[in-house]
C-alpha cells in the first residue's frame, strides 16, 4: 500500500508565545483542546486514520509533558513497523543551534528520518484543527507525478493577509505563491474556487502547512544550510523548479494560532451540529483513554455544554462550555462560555476533610464565569466573579492573563474566595 511509502513529520511550532500562558510549562503540541485531547493528537489521529503509521513529532520546547502523552498513548504492535517518536532540538556534531525555522527543523532531524525508507514525507503542522484524509492527497500526487503537492483552502480577503496565498492554472499546478501579502495587493491574487467558496467570498487559496514531497527532492533541498522555513524559502523558491500541486481542501480547517482562535475552536465544540465533528466513527480523534468514572451531574441547567469523563458537577447553570476530565463545580455557581480543561488528579477525602487545603481543586460555591479559560489543576475559591469581555484591558499577574477580552487562568493558579476580574 502507497501508505508504508510515507513518513510524517509533525512540526510543533516554536515558543508558542501567542498562545501564552498556555504554553508557559508546555509545548503548544501538548496544549489540551476539548476537554479531553491534545492538539498534537489531531495530526496524529488524522495520520491513522489514513493508514500512515510511521511519524515523528519535532518539537524543542517544553517537551517533557508531550513525551509523556505520546508514551503513554500511542503503543503499536510489536510486530508492526508503526511508531509515533517525540524529536526534541539537540546539539549535534553538525549542529550547534536550536530550530531557526520550520525546514531547518526538517534538516536537522533528517538523520534521524534517513533511518528508514520512503517515498514520500508528509510535513503536517502541530496547532491545527481539521479532519483530513491524507490518502486522497497522497494519490493525487502519486497520479500527477508531483515532486511537491500543498493542502490549499479557500480563504476570505480579511483572512489571506495572515497566510501564504498562491494562484495554481486550470491542472491545480501552482504558478505563484506569496507569503502573507499586503492587502493592496490582493486583487492580483484570486484563484478558481468552486462556486460554494466564491459564495461565501473566499476567492483566495491559502496554504494550510500541509506539504508532499518526494523523499529524495526533500534530502536534495535540505543540504541548503541557508533556508529556514517551507512557506518564506523553500516553497516561492521550488516552484519554477519542480512541478508542485495545489490540493484543494474544503472541509472544517483551523490554525490555532492564538489564544482567540484556541478559545473559540473550543467553544465551536458546543454547536449543534459542530463543524469540528467528534463524532464521525471514521474520523475519530485518539488519545490517551484514563480509566475514570462517569460524571455526575446534580440540579445543573446544561445548555450547549460538552461535559468529558470523570466531572462532579453541582453548578446551577453551565451555558456553551467545555468542561474537562475530573472537574468539579460547587452549588449555585454558573459557568457561560468557558473552557475549563480540568484537573489531572483528583483530591482525596481525607485531604479535603483535613480543611489543610484552603482552596479545593476545581469552582467553588456561587461562583460566576464568563468568558473565561482555565487552565490544568487550578483553584477557584468561593463567591468569584470572573465577568470576561471586550471591556477588559490586556493585562498579566501571577495567577491570570487577559488577552483580547479573554481571562485566562494559569495552570495550578489559586484565585482565593471573594475575588473578583470584571
Amino acid at each position: 500500500m502507497i501508505n508504508n511509502d510515507v513518513l510524517a513529520i509533525i512540526l510543533g511550532g516554536g515558543q508558542g508565545s501567542r498562545l501564552y500562558p498556555l504554553t508557559e510549562s508546555r509545548s503548544k503540541p501538548a496544549v489540551p483542546i476539548a476537554g479531553k485531547y491534545r492538539l498534537v493528537d489531531i495530526p496524529i489521529s488524522n495520520c491513522i486514520n489514513s493508514d500512515i503509521k510511521r511519524m515523528y513529532v519535532l518539537t524543542q520546547f517544553n517537551s517533557a509533558s508531550l513525551n509523556k502523552h505520546i508514551k503513554n498513548t500511542y503503543h503499536f504492535s510489536f510486530f508492526s513497523m508503526a511508531f509515533v517518536d517525540v524529536l526534541a532540538a539537540e546539539q549535534t556534531m553538525s549542529s550547534q543551534k536550536w530550530f531557526q525555522g520550520t525546514a531547518d527543523a526538517v534538516r536537522q532531524s533528517m538523520h534521524h528520518f534517513l533511518n528508514y525508507e520512503f517515498e514520500y514525507a508528509l510535513i503536517l503542522s502541530g496547532d491545527q484543527l481539521y479532519q483530513m484524509d491524507y490518502t486522497l492527497m497522497i494519490e493525487e500526487h502519486i497520479k500527477r507525478k508531483a515532486k511537491i503537492s500543498i493542502a490549499t483552502i479557500p480563504v476570505h480577503a480579511g483572512d489571506a493577509t495572515s497566510f501564504g496565498i498562491l494562484k495554481a492554472d486550470e491542472k491545480n499546478v501552482i504558478t505563484s505563491f506569496i507569503e502573507k501579502p499586503a492587502s493592496e495587493l490582493l486583487p492580483e491574487w484570486e484563484s478558481e474556487v468552486s462556486n460554494e467558496m466564491k459564495n461565501e467570498g473566499r476567492h483566495y487559496l491559502a496554504s494550510m502547512g500541509i506539504y508532499i514531497f518526494n523523499g529524495d527532492l526533500l534530502i536534495e533541498l535540505m543540504k541548503n544550510p541557508d533556508t529556514m522555513d517551507f512557506g518564506k524559502e523553500i516553497i516561492p523558491q521550488s516552484i519554477d523548479k519542480y512541478k508542485t500541486l495545489s490540493y484543494q481542501y474544503e472541509g472544517y480547517w483551523t490554525d490555532i494560532g492564538n489564544i482567540d482562535s484556541f478559545f473559540e475552536a473550543n467553544l465551536g465544540l458546543t454547536d449543534n451540529i459542530p463543524e469540528f465533528d467528534l463524532y464521525d466513527r471514521t474520523k475519530r480523534i485518539y488519545t490517551h483513554a484514563p480509566m475514570l468514572p462517569t460524571t455526575k451531574v446534580a440540579g445543573t441547567v446544561l445548555d450547549r455544554a460538552v461535559i468529558a469523563e470523570g466531572c462532579i458537577i453541582s453548578a446551577t447553570k453551565i451555558e456553551r462550555s467545555v468542561i474537562g476530565i475530573r472537574s468539579r463545580i460547587g452549588k449555585e455557581s454558573t459557568v457561560i462560555n468557558t473552557y475549563m480543561m480540568g484537573s489531572d488528579y483528583y483530591e482525596t477525602l481525607a485531604e479535603i476533610e483535613s480543611n489543610k487545603i484552603s482552596v479545593l481543586m476545581g469552582i467553588g460555591e456561587r461562583c460566576y464565569l464568563k468568558n473565561t479559560i482555565l487552565d490544568k489543576n487550578c483553584r477557584i475559591g468561593d463567591d468569584v466573579r470572573i465577568d470576561g469581555g471586550k471591556h477588559l484591558e490586556d493585562k498579566e499577574t501571577d495567577t491570570y492573563f487577559i488577552k483580547d477580552g479573554i481571562v485566562v487562568i494559569k495552570n495550578g493558579a489559586t484565585i482565593p474566595s471573594g475575588y473578583t476580574i470584571e
